[in-house]
């Protein structure tokens, strides 16, 4: 790294150098009195147009036409030159000293503040001061930043990957979840929540396209759990979207019959289930509510109250849309059906004459929902 700089300091020297030699070129014809070739031609026309009227050769009209494109010409060339002023022969030492200790000054400067390798300080001390205070206070991206550093202090747990991905989904960035769950999946390839979660963060990715990747993350959770119910759900709803509404019904159907009376999402599921069949294969919009994910460190709880606050804060002052953006996002993502919605509803008749903000609340409550828990 040192060589580097030292071969940047000698490069500044000689453009430093090269600079000042052409600016000892252009003061030198300067001061020379030399002048544009262009210019005497211009000069010249304006001189023959002259002499052609004193001959009688031109008309007053033509004259004064002639006339007024040759000076518009000569006041373009004249304006293209533009000479810089001669230079200060005594100053050109000083600029190139200059130019070669600026690079010198700032190996100095390296040298005392940097450092190759060193890490990030300042935003790990930040970091540092969320990691302290109540995370139920914090936005999103920094819950989410807090996360990041607890799973690289523990690289071979899968957890804090999973917890990271449900935040990451709550901001709103679906690839950033895909990419924690991708190194989750890698840590735990067992475990068919973290596969099913995979699933939903390319589905929310591809706004509600079940596309190949996705199929791919609900097949190998299904593999590993057969009963997962995330990647039934959105495998069904994949043979829908295809064409073969009756196959994937069929599986939907099983799937409603698996789930225990008192689950929450057997009266919405059942509900996209009729839907389906008087539509004859319209594809519903969003997946079927359930409970959050089980977590660990209390993160759970950590997000709940996140959410809550987020909540209490819109109670205080509702004039915020993106705040009701972000909260109808994250009742979908933990899977709260019923406070999605009403949110939803309320946020919908305040900004009901904001076609933007409306149509950002669908989206948001269209969010897949990170509810799969570990088998």
């Amino acid at each position: 790294m040192i060589a580097f700089w030292i071969a940047a300091a000698g490069l500044s020297a000689v453009v430093a150098a090269l600079v000042l030699r052409g600016a000892a070129r252009a003061s030198a014809a300067a001061g020379a009195g030399g002048d544009d070739a262009s210019l005497a031609v211009h000069r010249r026309q304006l001189s023959e147009i002259d002499d052609l009227a004193a001959r009688g050769l031109l008309a007053d009209a033509e004259l004064k036409g002639a006339r007024a494109e040759a000076g518009r010409r000569l006041i373009a060339a004249a304006d293209r030159q533009a000479p810089w002023p001669p230079a200060n022969p005594k100053l050109r030492p000083l600029v190139l000293a200059l130019a070669a200790a600026a690079p010198v000054l700032a190996i100095g400067i390296y040298g005392l503040v940097g450092g190759l390798g060193m890490a990030d300080q300042p935003f790990l001390k930040r970091v540092a001061e969320w990691r302290r205070t109540d995370l139920t206070q914090l936005e999103p991206q920094k819950v989410a930043a807090v996360l990041e550093q607890i799973a690289i202090q523990r690289p071979t747990d899968p957890e804090p990957l999973k917890n990271l991905a449900l935040v990451r989904m709550m901001a709103g960035d679906a690839t950033g979840a895909s990419q924690a769950l991708r190194r989750a999946v890698i840590l735990a390839p067992a475990r068919a929540d973290l596969w099913a979660g995979l699933g939903e963060t390319f589905v929310a990715d591809g706004q509600g396209e079940i596309g190949t990747d996705a199929r791919k993350a609900f097949a190998e959770a299904l593999k590993r759990d057969p009963k997962n119910v995330s990647a039934r759900y959105h495998l069904g709803l994949a043979r829908i979207a295809d064409g073969d509404v009756r196959g994937g019904l069929a599986d939907w159907k099983a799937l409603l019959a698996d789930l225990p009376p008192d689950d929450p999402r057997r009266m919405g599921f059942g509900h996209q289930i009729a839907q389906v069949q008087a539509d004859g294969g319209l594809r519903p919009s969003a997946a079927p509510a359930g409970q959050p994910a089980e977590g660990g460190d209390n993160v759970q709880d950590m997000i709940q109250g996140m959410v809550a606050g987020l909540a209490a804060r819109l109670e205080a002052n509702p004039g915020d849309p993106d705040g009701w953006v972000k909260l109808v996002r994250a009742y979908a993502v933990l899977g709260d059906a019923a406070r999605r919605d009403a949110a939803l509803a309320k946020a919908q008749a305040r900004y009901k004459d904001q076609p933007k903000v409306l149509a950002a609340l669908r989206q948001a409550a269209q969010t897949p929902s990170q509810k799969t828990s570990r088998p």
